[in-house]
């Protein structure tokens, strides 16, 4: 058992309480959140007490790339697309156990910083198995590629192969997905093959949607960029006549349960459309920016009623894997912001009964930033504490 008074503690389905305390039962459950003075003292709780400090849920990572922490600096290539293709050469030229030790770093670098459940995007599963090692929480999205439609057979077959060995490794604390990437690395074939699956085993999906003007360009006008590489490659592109969010739309990869990470180039019918397939969106605006793609236009993806989740996609594209960094990077509100980080970032992954507010019964995930009056929020980067499940797995 582990009882936690803080100055401040923040529940987030309730409002903040002063001198407040939390206690975690055997179980790695929230047994009391409330006023110091109320919430009950074991004799075998383990006692913490952080008086300039404050306590909330786990923040949640909604979309990372741990596998690739290792080529942090390594990518000097400023335009998108090339940016793209030496990922793709990087990724080649590393050896699997490189992988698994970047996202073992990874995973221990978002502990530091108070995040408790990772969504990872990747195609090696080193994350899901640093996730196993370490006793982590999150979901591994098992990505595949295929531009070109004589890829399918092969691509389905390996994205099958790696889904059944995650699931091997898979818990209550620990969930698969799939990713087919992006609509200018995989076909429409390979699409619709991955939804059919994803639909059959009940898989969710995560995928990067409406990213870039050269992922638009691609699909409404078969132009640009993305398509002189693709038809240098000997594959036959055509124009769709349509935004990537609609073309996805007919393609069934948009469903309750999808992931759609960037969401940047989007009109009004296409918020429509996510929100109608009840679609959950991820914010990544200081990858967004270091590419030159623009801003998500996070006001009218709330107002559409979206469930928006933060996320800071990898560190060959951001700095660093602080999520109050991109929360800063929106001019969100303090409060507004934890909110993200926490609830609104469980709710995208479907998670919400489970993690992202302190509540009575839910798990223990928790995190503890210090502060200084009278500013409390947003926090330092880095955590005092950070509990999952009830077990410390990171302390300053």
């Amino acid at each position: 058992m582990l009882r936690l008074r803080a100055g401040v503690v923040y529940p987030i389905t309730a409002p903040p309480i002063e001198d407040g305390a939390v206690l975690v039962g055997a179980d790695g459950r929230i047994s009391a959140v409330g006023p110091q003075a109320k919430v009950p003292s074991p004799h075998e709780a383990e006692r913490l007490e952080f008086q300039d400090a404050i306590l909330t849920p786990g923040l949640v990572n909604a979309h990372t790339h741990l596998e690739l922490t290792h080529l942090a600096g390594k990518n000097g290539e400023t335009s998108f697309v090339p940016w793209i293709k030496r990922i793709r050469e990087l990724k080649d030229a590393t050896p699997p156990e490189a992988f698994i030790a970047a996202a073992e770093a990874g995973l221990r670098d978002c502990w530091t910083r108070g995040v408790t459940c990772i969504a990872e995007t990747g195609s090696t599963g080193a994350a899901m198995e640093a996730l196993v090692r370490f006793g982590g929480r999150g979901i591994m999205y098992q990505e595949v590629f295929g531009p070109g439609p004589a890829q399918v057979s092969a691509a389905m077959e390996e994205l099958e192969r790696q889904v059944l060995r995650l699931r091997r490794l898979a818990t209550s604390m620990r969930g698969v997905g799939v990713s087919p990437h992006a609509p200018y690395s995989v076909s429409e074939a390979l699409y619709r093959r991955v939804a059919r699956f994803a639909q059959q085993e009940q898989l969710p999906i995560a995928l990067h949607l409406a990213e870039s003007q050269e992922e638009t360009e691609l699909v409404r006008f078969g132009a640009g960029p993305f398509a002189e590489v693709l038809r240098g490659r000997g594959i036959v592109v055509e124009p769709h006549h349509c935004s990537p969010v609609q073309y996805l739309r007919e393609l069934g990869v948009l469903r309750s349960g999808t992931l759609a990470i960037h969401c940047v180039q989007v009109d009004d019918a296409d918020l429509q459309i996510l929100k109608t397939a009840r679609v959950a969106v991820v914010h990544c605006p200081r990858s967004n920016r270091m590419h030159g793609h623009g801003a998500a236009p996070i006001a009218a993806l709330r107002e559409a009623g979206l469930t928006v989740g933060i996320g800071t996609d990898s560190v060959v594209s951001v700095p660093d894997l602080d999520v109050w960094a991109e929360t800063r990077a929106s001019w969100f509100g303090a409060e507004e912001a934890l909110r993200f980080l926490t609830l609104e970032g469980a709710r995208a992954l479907g998670w919400e009964r489970i993690i992202g507010s302190l509540e009575v019964g839910k798990a223990a995930d928790l995190a503890v930033f210090r502060y200084t009056p009278p500013q409390r929020l947003p926090p330092p980067p880095h955590a005092l504490l950070t509990v999952i499940a009830g077990r410390v797995v990171h302390r300053a």
